[in-house]
């Protein structure tokens, strides 16, 4: 196959997008990401807009994932400040999802190597190895061209730590782009790889989480996967080809991780290219009264990636149906699981924000 390269856009999707995206192209700082005037506490999240920790400087989360230990949320992501080119895997914590402290750059640029200038570091996910006492991070490794796709590992006796970089391969042999992890009820944990040559795969991680053991799936090729068990029932969530441009994204569900997988379908309005967005990962925010499946998706601005913002919305699941609307601002209670609508104002006619 070819070496990969992620088309860029030509457009900042201002003709969709709204005013949301008519945001100042402004110099990244090095400790967690743009450095802005600091803004009154959010109250809810507001898909599309920039989004300020509590340091003043834009949230550097990009293609990230969140873990959560005792009360606190952990988002981890990539920090764009470099653009394209690796900088750092930033941290950020946060008790109710909306309020988000930096915390570390658990990786960061190095003189050479996988994680040297130039090089390309994507989709930074961690989970817990409770046997170990471990956290363990995989990341997509790969040089400007994309022509590696590799999966890179490292670890950190803390969630928010500097980590340990182990080095990177192709899993089983198999090319590896966008990456995500699942840590299923019982323990086990899955890497899904997007394999240009072979699909989207589903394999299991050895005991450790530090190595791939077995493949267990392979579905159609899509890539920025994201898995969540409901139930008994699977829910993968993914994007279809097409680079930094937007598309409808799709989910199967299953249950079992091995399959049969039913056919891939739209969870949003079809047309509205998810709301202008790529998904990243499904967070269940469980409570006293139910959970809220947090979609986290990513709206990329490719002229400067930093600025780049985020997509939070509720998804409505049930049975094996997923769907979404959009909501202008909205609120999540971490304490119940239940979410509100602050604010239900439609996006544009296109279906995006």
């Amino acid at each position: 196959m070819p070496a990969y390269n992620r088309p860029m856009k030509t457009q900042l999707f201002a003709a969709i997008a709204g005013p949301c995206l008519l945001v100042p192209l402004i110099a990244c700082g090095a400790a967690g990401g743009s450095s802005l005037q600091p803004a009154p506490a959010a109250k809810s999240i507001s898909p599309g807009t920039p989004w300020l920790a509590t340091n003043g400087s834009s949230i550097q989360g990009h293609s990230g994932g969140i873990i959560k230990v005792a009360d606190t949320y952990y988002w981890i992501g990539e920090n764009k400040t470099n653009g394209a080119n690796f900088y750092a895997n930033s941290c950020y914590s946060s008790t109710d999802l909306v309020t988000w402290t930096f915390v570390n750059n658990t990786l960061s640029v190095g003189a050479s190597g996988d994680l040297g200038p130039n090089r390309i570091i994507e989709r930074p996910k961690i989970i817990y190895n409770s046997s170990t006492k471990t956290y363990v991070m995989y990341m997509h490794i790969d040089n400007a061209s994309y022509g590696e796709a590799k999966v890179g590992v490292a670890t950190s006796p803390t969630v928010c730590g500097n980590y340990t970089y182990l080095g990177s391969s192709q899993p089983l042999g198999f090319q590896s782009r966008d990456i995500g992890l699942f840590q299923d009820t019982d323990g086990s944990a899955y890497l899904l790889s997007e394999d240009r040559a072979n699909g989207l795969r589903i394999d299991a991680l050895s005991a450790d989480y530090l190595s791939v053991a077995k493949a267990v799936a392979v579905l159609p090729d899509m890539e920025a996967p994201a898995l969540v068990k409901v139930g008994s029932t699977y829910f993968i969530f993914c994007s279809q080809l097409t680079g930094w441009n937007t598309n409808d994204n799709r989910f199967a569900t299953a249950t079992s991780l091995a399959g049969p997988w039913t056919a891939l379908t739209d969870f949003a309005p079809v047309g509205s290219d998810t709301f202008n967005s790529q998904t990243t990962y499904v967070l269940p925010v469980s409570g006293s009264a139910g959970t809220t499946y947090l979609y986290m998706g990513d709206r990329w601005v490719p002229a400067d990636l930093a600025t780049s913002t985020y997509i939070w919305l509720p998804l409505k699941i049930s049975a094996n149906s997923a769907s979404m609307s959009w909501q202008s601002q909205w609120s999540v209670d971490v304490g119940t699981g239940t979410w509100s609508v602050v604010s239900a104002s439609q996006p544009s006619t296109s279906q995006t924000h």
